[in-house]
């Protein structure tokens, strides 16, 4: 979809006056010289903000120093040189360690934990914490709560980012957390803090520092409410990696997922659990999230995999008489659509009645499947709950689940039975033992009972 041009009107305004106020969508950058409540381009409701543009100064043309390519095949390679943060989880996240020069973004929920798990980083090395959000006296409070012992980190409660960049240089630091990037302004730009021009121009400054002076720099961001990052996708594009904190506030586990990274795996994850000295680090978050599992009706031991690991993980369904006309569907952790695919494909396929049935999906951990390998676990666990019969606690089961009722395979196969064995499993229902979705139900319950 390609970005709508400004109306003839707005260019008349900004070549006829010095400065001028326009409004900018902070979603897609669509810019209009009236107020919109729908922004025309991206069709989002309330994004276009009032923005004070001036006109550029005209320059003489100067040529820019000219750099010479250099061949790949006469390229030397250099290692790279990664510090170790303590934390053996965001390490992993990370690839193996922070590189040096490198730009992380990591994005979250407010109140997740952002900012205790960076400040936990920031005591490990000499580095400077950026608190733009919050004062010397408040960060303070909170690095006594955690019990931290780094004596090598500053604080500088700034958000001027010509003032921020001036002591970053004054200074060799080994990491610098900005917290957070939104509320960042550059005197350069008249627009206010958190705008798509504020974000987009301090980012690019910070990358060019971390480039420049060999420093680690992690910028917090914010989420929108869809659970998306806030501000321009450019951002994004301009860090070197992209670091989500997922969970759930009633909930102490949070999830630290890599979706982007330049030097390591995508969608790598990290588990951490929230206590009141901070963040802990979660070493066999498999035997976790099993924990406390009871032997009942629709309970399905799946492997999961993520990034470089496999996690066990708990999937239950609950089924009952509906109470209404039209039976419900809903899922925690489960792609709705997905969940009425596999519904519908039991319905037909395998022969279970489930038009009267309303069907509820839980995912212990807070896990999000996104896999199709969650297919047949979640089958069988809707299969069991209807039928009210308990699968064996030593059973795991996985398997892409197509509309014929047919199992396909899917990756790391016997990368996720050893995981299981390591965990004492010893049943698996698997594309290995089961052709169909029917040879499945047959294996789980080790009898024939569902007939068309």
């Amino acid at each position: 979809m390609s970005l709508a041009k400004p109306s003839p009107s707005l260019y008349n305004v900004l070549t006829m006056s010095k400065a001028a106020t326009i409004y900018i969508c902070q979603q897609c950058g669509y810019q209009s010289p009236s107020y919109l409540g729908k922004c025309p381009n991206c069709e989002s409701w309330g994004s276009l903000v009032e923005t004070l543009v001036t006109e550029p100064k005209a320059g003489k043309g100067l040529s820019p120093a000219r750099t010479k390519p250099v061949k790949l095949a006469e390229a030397s390679l250099k290692p790279l040189k990664r510090l170790e943060t303590g934390l053996e989880e965001l390490d992993r996240v990370l690839g193996g360690g922070i590189v040096p020069g490198s730009l992380t973004l990591l994005a979250g929920d407010p109140g997740i934990g952002k900012s205790t798990l960076l400040l936990q980083l920031a005591s490990e090395f000499t580095s400077l914490y950026v608190s733009g959000e919050e004062s010397v006296e408040q960060v303070k409070i909170r690095f006594n709560r955690l019990k931290l012992k780094g004596k090598l980190i500053s604080i500088l409660p700034e958000t001027n980012l010509e003032s921020i960049l001036a002591s970053i240089q004054d200074e060799k630091y080994q990491v610098v957390i900005v917290d957070s990037i939104q509320t960042l302004l550059s005197s350069e730009l008249n627009s206010t803090p958190g705008s798509i021009a504020q974000v987009r121009e301090c980012a690019f400054k910070l990358q060019r520092l971390a480039k420049e002076q060999n420093v680690a720099v992690f910028l917090i961001g914010h989420v929108t409410k869809e659970g998306a990052v806030a501000g321009p996708k450019v951002l994004e594009h301009l860090v070197d990696t992209v670091l989500v904190l997922e969970g759930q506030r009633e909930s102490a586990f949070r999830l630290l997922i890599s979706s982007k990274n330049r030097f390591g795996p995508v969608d790598e994850i990290g588990v951490f659990e929230m206590e009141e000295s901070g963040m802990k680090q979660v070493s066999n978050p498999s035997k976790l999230f099993l924990e406390g599992r009871v032997e009942a009706a629709g309970s399905v031991i799946l492997p999961v995999v993520e990034g470089s690991r496999v996690l066990l993980t708990e999937v239950q369904a609950l089924t009952n008489s509906t109470s209404f006309g039209l039976p419900i569907r809903r899922s925690f952790g489960l792609d709705q659509n997905r969940l009425q695919l596999l519904v519908a494909t039991l319905n037909k396929r395998a022969g279970l009645n489930l038009q009267n049935q309303d069907v509820f999906i839980n995912v212990v951990g807070g896990l999000k499947l996104v896999e199709p390998a969650a297919d047949l676990a979640v089958c069988l666990a809707i299969a069991a709950s209807v039928s009210d019969r308990v699968i064996s606690k030593q059973t795991v089961s996985f398997g892409e689940v197509g509309l014929m009722g047919e199992i396909r395979t899917v990756p790391n196969l016997k990368k996720r039975v050893a995981e299981a064995k390591k965990l004492g499993f010893s049943k698996f229902i698997t594309p290995e033992t089961a052709r169909t979705l029917k040879e499945a139900i047959d294996l789980a319950f080790e009898k024939k009972f569902f007939t068309k």
